[in-house]
């Protein structure tokens, strides 16, 4: 399996349809064509994924001078709560330091449960789309998107 299919497993298991989230497999191979975009898939024991491994998690990052962008993060469901999110904002966070970067976004819908990671990890919210997001039935939430220095 590759990579892709790895990350895309993981895609699948983790993103409720209701929220609209998950990119389809053509979308995550566009932005990975990309050369400032990459992926970070770890395993179970929050560690890279070897070839052969089993993805437990996943972030899909893109780099501009002197920033990065977490574009999506995912855990598997039956995986959450034992700290492979956490794992992957701190290999993020390295990687972005790594690669040159200062300071690090994510945006993300104003209900999602995802935020006392967030800020546990010391994101700060920064800004506001009103009614950005529209869930599968038609309704719309807001987009709150946070930042933080390295």
């Amino acid at each position: 399996m590759t990579n892709l299919d790895q990350l895309m497993a993981v895609m699948e298991a983790a993103f409720d349809p209701q929220w609209r989230e998950a990119w389809t497999r053509s979308q995550v191979e566009s932005s990975l064509s990309m050369p400032n975009t990459y992926a970070l898939l770890i395993d179970g024991s929050g560690e890279p994924l070897d070839v052969g491994g089993t993805a437990a998690g996943f972030v899909l990052v893109r780099r501009a001078p002197g920033e990065e962008e977490l574009l999506l993060i995912a855990v598997r469901p039956e995986l959450r709560g034992h700290g492979i999110g956490r794992r992957l904002l701190e290999l993020f966070f390295d990687t972005a330091r790594n690669n040159g970067a200062e300071t690090v976004f994510l945006e993300m819908r104003a209900n999602n449960p995802a935020v006392s990671l967030y800020r546990a990890c010391g994101f700060e919210p920064i800004g506001r789309r009103p009614g950005y997001y529209r869930t599968l039935d038609g309704s719309t939430l807001d987009a709150i998107t946070f930042g933080k220095k390295l």
